[in-house]
């Protein structure tokens, strides 16, 4: 097979596995940065280039679509799909994961446990949002954030207020989460490929986080998940679309919450917990189910 991975930087350590897992199995792998990638929409005809050159026919495409460049990356993405390529994970289902609001209320459709979840235009409805979400102290997030940035506890009701009302103030979009307080600082990262479960890792945020992001100095450790916090990832995955996603939860008096659905999981951090080969597990995946043309949405949507 011949396979394109959309990415930025192709020194990352989850590109690089990539690589070697399809290539261990006699694959050919071209990483493209998907910023070079320029796109030729004509009826009929989709073509892509990469650097001047027109590309040749790809197998299957790995989308690994940095949160800063989604919309490039998912009209990129997109192209592809039109010409036909399989994609690891369709743009459609990418572009939902990427919105948190959307996911949310995919979510929250679906009956999985959320935190309490608050929405608002109007600053002058500050005092609403955080009493929706249980009062202080709230989790204050940007639409826009990724990877813990844009992530503010209000650990008081006048600290919250003012950070809301300066992010509305800013012309900048947030939700109002509940703080769950008994998660004790660690998230569960879940990561699910083709429908199944196939590692999970405890991350544990350093001492004086309440984020639990590894690069952001954060721990990971191997843990067996219960079977209400398995069926909760995978029901996840499959509302959202995604073939291979990290469902990131939190350990709650009520049962696992959802935080996080992310189309493009880090696998550095997981592989080196649990010591399983999650590259290859993907790559795999790709072996079974790529077929060209077969593509849902065709680029539509």
């Amino acid at each position: 097979m011949k396979i394109a991975i959309l990415a930025r930087n192709a020194n990352l350590y989850s590109h690089q596995r990539l690589v070697e897992a399809a290539q261990a199995r006699g694959h050919e792998v071209d990483i493209l940065n998907t910023l070079r990638v320029t796109l030729n929409i004509t009826s009929h005809r989709p073509e892509a280039y990469y650097n001047g050159e027109k590309l040749g026919v790809y197998d299957a495409v790995i989308p690994r679509i940095g949160a800063s460049i989604t919309f490039y990356g998912l009209a990129v993405l997109r192209q592809f799909e039109m010409m036909g390529v399989w994609p690891l994970n369709e743009s459609v289902a990418i572009g939902r994961s990427r919105d948190k609001l959307r996911s949310m209320q995919i979510l929250a459709k679906a009956g999985l446990g959320l935190p309490v979840t608050a929405f608002a235009h109007d600053p002058k409805q500050t005092d609403d949002v955080i009493r929706m979400a249980g009062g202080a102290p709230v989790v204050i997030k940007l639409l826009e954030g990724t990877q813990g940035i844009g992530v503010v506890l209000g650990e008081t009701e006048k600290s919250a207020k003012s950070v809301i009302e300066a992010f509305r103030g800013a012309n900048v979009n947030i939700l109002v989460q509940e703080f769950i307080k008994e998660a004790g600082g660690t998230d569960i990262r879940v990561l699910v490929v083709g429908g199944k479960v196939i590692a999970s890792m405890k991350r544990t945020g350093a001492a004086d986080d309440f984020r639990s992001n590894l690069h952001r100095g954060g721990s990971a450790e191997l843990i067996k998940i219960t079977p209400e916090e398995r069926s909760t990832a995978l029901r996840a995955a499959k509302r959202m679309g995604l073939n291979v996603c990290g469902v990131d939860l939190l350990r709650s008096n009520h049962g696992p919450v959802i935080m996080e659905v992310n189309s493009s999981p880090g696998l550095e951090g997981i592989e080196k917990a649990t010591g399983k080969d999650i590259a290859g597990k993907i790559i795999e995946f790709i072996e079974q189910h790529s077929q060209p043309g077969k593509t849902a949405t065709r680029g539509k949507g």
